[in-house]
């Protein structure tokens, strides 16, 4: 199983994340992003929206960091960290949401800004940081986990973005709830670093 890979994103990191937390193998195949290699023969063809992740698995190409995540999990990681009922499967996507939306339309976007000046409305970026991290925080302070009181790949996908968040002029000081979380998910058996983190 392959996954073509950019060590510095986010949405790659959660994939590598979850993989090396549930124990699953990948083959990493590193992409040479600067000179526009996802957007060119072969992986063009793999995803035509020209972006990474790419996950292979067989006859199956996936993309988007929360589709796969979704994948593994279902295929591969057992319901610990996707469960089947309904109810709880809907707690765990909720967060899925917010990873690819607020998450990714705030801390995420400013950090593109700052790391690696794409032209994005920074305003607009640390506006809607503003908002998202106090929710979390919030809610971080009656849980110790997003959802189901254990991890799942809900933590996996908002995870890395909230603890990059300082890489785009995002304090984090304010949310102590936050810093707990981030250090019990460093703290879990087989996480895996990247840099920022």
């Amino acid at each position: 199983m392959k996954l073509y890979d950019l060590e510095l994103s986010g949405n790659c990191y959660k994939v590598r994340l979850f993989a090396a937390l549930a124990r699953i193998p990948l083959d990493i195949v590193p992409v040479d992003f600067l000179s526009g290699a996802h957007k060119k023969s072969p992986l063009i063809e793999l995803n035509p929206w020209g972006e990474l992740p790419i996950l292979v698995d067989q006859d199956l190409v996936l993309r988007d960091s929360q589709a796969i995540l979704v994948y593994l999990a279902g295929q591969y990681g057992g319901e610990a960290w996707l469960p089947k009922d309904p109810a709880h499967m809907a707690g765990v996507v909720q967060w899925l949401s917010v990873a690819s939306n607020e998450v990714q339309n705030g801390p995420a976007a400013a950090r593109l800004v700052d790391k690696f000046g794409y032209v994005i409305d920074k305003p607009d970026t640390l506006k809607r940081s503003g908002r998202i991290l106090p929710l979390i925080d919030a809610h971080l302070a009656t849980n110790k986990w997003l959802t189901l009181g254990r991890p799942t790949i809900a933590d996996c996908a908002v995870f890395p973005y909230v603890a990059l968040a300082p890489e785009g002029a995002v304090s984090l000081t304010p949310y102590t709830h936050i810093h707990a979380w981030i250090e019990r998910m460093k703290a879990l058996p087989y996480f895996a670093p990247m840099p920022g983190v």
